[in-house]
């Protein structure tokens, strides 16, 4: 017995989704539908396939309309544990973040996997576990058997999944490979370094081109699971790669450290750093592509103990440039910031930690804004993204160029809207006030817990209390939360314990329905997958400016903002909550200081 298209059919109607009568009459079909799947994919299996027979059956089933059918709620991966169930073996969802690459690449080749849609996940002992599509294939087990030297633990797996870690897994793990069976252990870093120089006077060696498509694996690899930064750091014995997905890091990949220097190099060169420098800090940006999308990357590089760190912060416009609807404001919340900031002079603040997508909000509120009749400028350390309807200066103290050096010019320089970076001193502080105050709207970050905290770090920063009540219009203070996954998402009851911990008190006493995920592929089994903010908008109104220029403390202050209703980082946290956005976990870890 083997995976046929007739099998598959087979198994559908015992699982009562296919009627008996429509399967015979798509066995009948079969070489009809094969003949115009490969028509509409000829591109796709050009040089690969040798006829419409080759299509694989899963490809054929997924090419049905019944996978259209809502009512029918079937995808590839519920036909895929069909499959598991029918053979008696484990199904099992491929988390790219949890294979290990070395067990991936070392037993199988690359043609023969591709070949019979098996991977190799893991290692037990002298047990190898293997994702296969086909489970019923026993001449392939035996292959398995005799080429590995190993007991063969089956898994069933999804095409698209294995595909996936065909794809990218073999690719990365085979350029690293092939990097350090070619560099000689003994090679010095200035070795490689010279190597590298030599790509502008030469052709690149052999090497160094492993080496490069490595770099691009790891790029392409890091956009396509979200990440938001790279890590690549070295160890005494190893290099180690981690993603930071979400908000969290996760181990990636590791490599030997003379990979490890020859990558940093290659990266070193595409950003523009000093290749031979080693003994100092640098900072530099590369400008590429990634799945057809411009992407930019700040890349930074910090000596340590065991050679050079680099952390490579990956820019999408898609997400630093989105709406403010897209941030997840609740609409009366947007309504009242989207006011503000058609503000024509005063000073907005947006306060948060790092991190807390302050920056995106910002080009956010900004990009709305935006139009042929304004003069928009911005002044950052560094510019985070290009963006051409806006002026952007980026801040040099080698040059004597700061936020306050910057925004002493751009004053000179007609603007309608500035925004700066951050108020981060005394002088930035009186001429952001000074600009507010002579017909510009400034937008600009501040480091503080929440909304309130922002016009006492203005008193700290010795601004005059008539100056800020005069010019503040408002105070956003944020943070990101991660959500509950939307494929795996399941009914959660809070406990007791837990409505205490966020003082909510419930009329009736019963449990408190929220969300949580089980955890899935989609997610990388955490139940989350994806962020969102939350938000508190301090407007300031008359009654506000009065307290502001009587300088009053930060808890009267606060009871004034209660008792006009605003609602704090803390109740716009437990809102999110309720509406099953996101999880107990994660209002705990993020907004309850």
């Amino acid at each position: 017995m083997s995976l046929s298209f007739s099998t598959l059919l087979d198994i559908l109607v015992e699982r009562h989704v296919l009627p008996e009568e429509q399967k015979d009459r798509l066995k009948r079909e079969e070489s009809k539908i094969r003949k115009k799947l490969f028509r509409q994919t000829r591109e796709q299996y050009a040089g690969k396939l040798a006829n419409p027979g080759s299509i694989h059956p899963m490809d054929v089933l997924l090419s049905l309309d019944l996978f259209k059918d809502e009512r029918l709620s079937l995808d590839e991966e519920k036909v895929a544990r069909f499959v598991a169930e029918k053979a008696n073996v484990p199904f099992k969802t491929i988390d790219p973040l949890k294979v290990n690459m070395e067990v991936l690449t070392r037993y199988i080749s690359r043609p023969f996997a591709r070949k019979n849609n098996v991977v190799p996940i893991a290692e037990e002992n002298d047990t190898l576990i293997c994702a296969l599509v086909d489970p019923f294939d026993r001449v392939l087990l035996d292959s398995l058997r005799r080429n590995t030297g190993k007991d063969i633990q089956p898994v069933v797996a999804t095409k698209t999944d294995i595909t996936r870690i065909l794809t990218e897994f073999y690719g990365l793990r085979a350029s690293v490979r092939k990097a350090e069976s070619v560099l000689d252990p003994l090679v010095n870093l200035g070795n490689l370094e010279q190597l590298v120089k030599m790509k502008t006077e030469r052709e690149l060696e052999a090497s160094d081109s492993h080496v490069v498509k490595a770099v691009e694996y790891l790029l392409h690899y890091a956009y396509d699971q979200r990440a938001s930064d790279i890590h690549i750091e070295p160890k005494r014995d190893e290099s180690l790669i981690r993603f930071r997905i979400d908000g969290v890091l996760h181990d990636i990949q590791s490599m030997s450290p003379r990979v490890h220097a020859a990558v940093i190099s290659r990266l070193k060169l595409l950003s523009r750093m000093d290749i031979a420098e080693r003994r100092k800090p640098q900072d530099g940006r590369i400008k590429t592509e990634l799945k057809e999308r411009e992407v930019e990357l700040r890349c930074s590089i910090l000596p340590v103990a065991f050679g050079e760190k680099l952390v490579i912060r990956i820019f999408d416009p898609e997400v630093l440039l989105s709406n403010l609807s897209g941030l997840g404001f609740p609409a009366e919340t947007e309504k009242r910031f989207e006011k503000m900031i058609h503000e024509p002079n005063g000073m907005i603040l947006v306060s948060g930690p790092t991190g807390s997508g302050k920056t995106t909000t910002l080009y956010s509120a900004l990009k709305s804004i935006a139009s042929r009749e304004l003069n928009i400028t911005t002044i950052e350390d560094p510019v985070e993204m290009v963006y051409e309807p806006f002026n952007q200066v980026t801040v040099n103290p080698l040059l004597d160029l700061s936020f306050a050096g910057a925004l002493r010019t751009i004053l000179r320089q007609d603007p309608d809207v500035i925004m700066v970076g951050e108020i981060r001193d005394k002088e930035t502080a009186a001429y952001a006030i000074q600009a507010a105050m002579t017909g510009h709207l400034l937008l600009s970050t501040i480091h503080t817990n929440d909304a309130p905290s922002s016009v006492a770090r203005l008193f700290d920063l010795e601004a005059e209390p008539f100056l800020v009540s005069s010019t503040l219009i408002g105070v956003l203070a944020q943070r990101l939360v991660r959500k509950v996954c939307d494929k795996c998402e399941t009914v959660d009851h809070l406990t007791h314990a837990q409505l205490q911990m966020l003082s909510i008190r419930t009329k009736s006493g019963r449990p408190l329905k929220a969300k949580k995920g089980k955890g899935c592929h989609h997610c990388r089994y955490t139940g989350l997958k994806g962020r969102t903010g939350i938000f508190e908008l301090m407007d300031v109104d008359e009654t506000v400016r009065s307290h502001i220029a009587a300088e009053s403390d930060i808890v009267s202050m606060k009871k004034l903002l209660k008792q006009k209703g605003m609602m704090t980082l803390k109740e716009a946290s437990i809102k999110k909550l309720i509406e099953g956005e996101t999880s107990f976990n994660e209002i705990i870890r993020v907004c309850m200081d």
